[in-house]
């Protein structure tokens, strides 16, 4: 039985879907650069790398999927940016709904300690969380 390479983007739109079913405000692979935009006061960055076709067994059909999302948690203070990392953790707490695929649970990676930027202004606080993402042929 021969299935579909498994793709990115199917992930990537779960993850998001998530994020925003939570209630955040989410920027794909940076936030806007459009003279005038202004920042919220939190939100969070998805980060998607472009995920693995993974043998599901010695016939070498790549249909399993795995790959890793980080998403950066902002906010204009601390208390802010971890908000958003708490909303993130619950919202990746159960497992994505991606067409034709079973997900596995969301398998939380962590990530560094926040962080200050100040090149932007007014400064925000960072907090870059990964995920692992994996899903098999439903």
């Amino acid at each position: 039985m021969t299935t579909a390479t498994p793709d990115v983007l199917p992930h990537m739109d779960a993850v998001q879907a998530a994020l925003e079913a939570a209630g955040l405000t989410v920027y794909l692979g940076g936030t806007p650069t459009a003279d005038g935009w202004t920042a919220p006061d939190k939100y969070a960055v998805l980060y998607p790398d472009p995920g693995t076709a993974v043998r599901e067994s010695l016939a070498d059909e790549r249909t399993d999927f795995e790959c890793t999302m980080q998403v950066t948690c902002v906010g204009s203070d601390v208390v802010r940016a971890l908000w958003v990392a708490a909303r993130v953790r619950r919202a990746l707490s159960a497992p994505l709904t991606v067409q034709g695929r079973n997900c596995w649970l969301p398998e939380d990676l962590g990530g560094p300690p926040v962080q200050r930027d100040d090149d932007v202004t007014p400064p925000a606080f960072l907090v870059p969380v990964q995920y692992r993402i994996c899903s098999t042929p439903a």
